[in-house]
């Protein structure tokens, strides 16, 4: 196991670049994992990486690693360099990007899906995935990315959510024709939608759609139908609002839904 204590060393250069800049992830294909939990999922569900690093030399986590993973003792000075967060846990990971397809998924008999559109925000990004989850979504697809997915900030505030729950990237226009393929209905949550979010029936496959903080949905999924829900049709709900603000944050919006149909499946 390696040393690093200068600031100068090119992989520590690297991996602040890997940090910071997405197009210098996608070109590298690598991304950078902060946190010793999000780390540890990682390696739990599969995924390989190709440096480990640590600023406390007995880290349990560099003896668990195979050949092929170079492994680094980092100086709390150059371990404060490299990583993204406020507080470090002092384990950090480089490997390759986490990218799935839509022909990749495979759903449950009755699936449960997530759709964000345009997500600006690496936190709220984050939060989605982590709502996913607690909800048994079976996958989330994020439509016309505005934020990278292997963004540090969408690793950490998923808690690693991304190495276990399937997380595909697409265009909308291939969302929706995937989603009509597989008779999956659209639930789209839209401020000034005429039906009320627990009148729909959530008990069958069922892809909930949010979109971005500051546009919301799009057009292309903006097509009003009854509350029922039927295969292939896309419904707009609402979220009751009784205050004077007429929204709420995406990922808040979509944990609600969520819960609502994890809840009607269970009863």
């Amino acid at each position: 196991m390696e040393s690093i204590t200068s600031l100068q060393n090119e992989r520590v250069k690297r991996i602040v670049k890997l940090q910071r800049k997405g197009s210098f992830r996608r070109s590298e294909g690598l991304t950078v994992i902060d946190g010793e939990r999000e780390v540890t999922r990682a390696l739990e569900n599969g995924w390989q990486p190709t440096e480990l690093w640590a600023n406390n030399p007995d880290e349990p986590l560099l003896t668990m690693l195979g050949a092929g993973v170079a492994c680094f003792h980092a100086s709390e000075e150059v371990f404060e360099k490299i990583t993204y967060r406020d507080n470090p846990t002092g384990v950090l990971a480089v490997g390759p990007l986490i990218s799935r397809s839509l022909e990749e998924l495979e759903l449950s008999d009755n699936p449960l899906i997530l759709v964000a559109e345009g997500v600006e925000k690496p936190g709220n990004l984050g939060a989605l995935l982590r709502s996913a989850d607690g909800a048994g979504a079976d996958a989330v697809i994020v439509c016309n990315p505005a934020t990278d997915l292997n963004n540090p900030n969408v690793i950490r505030n998923s808690i690693g959510t991304l190495f276990y729950l399937p997380v595909v990237e697409s265009t909308s226009e291939e969302t929706i024709v995937f989603l009509q393929e597989k008779g999956i209905p659209v639930l789209s949550a839209v401020p000034d939608a005429e039906v009320v979010y627990t009148d729909c029936d959530m008990t069958g496959p069922l892809a909930i759609a949010v979109g971005a903080e500051d546009e919301g949905l799009s057009s292309r999924w903006r097509v009003r139908q009854s509350s029922k829900s039927d295969s292939g049709k896309k419904i707009e709900v609402k979220i009751p609002m009784l205050g004077k603000n007429d929204s709420l944050n995406v990922s808040v919006s979509a944990a609600i839904m969520l819960f609502e149909a994890a809840r009607q499946r269970k009863s």
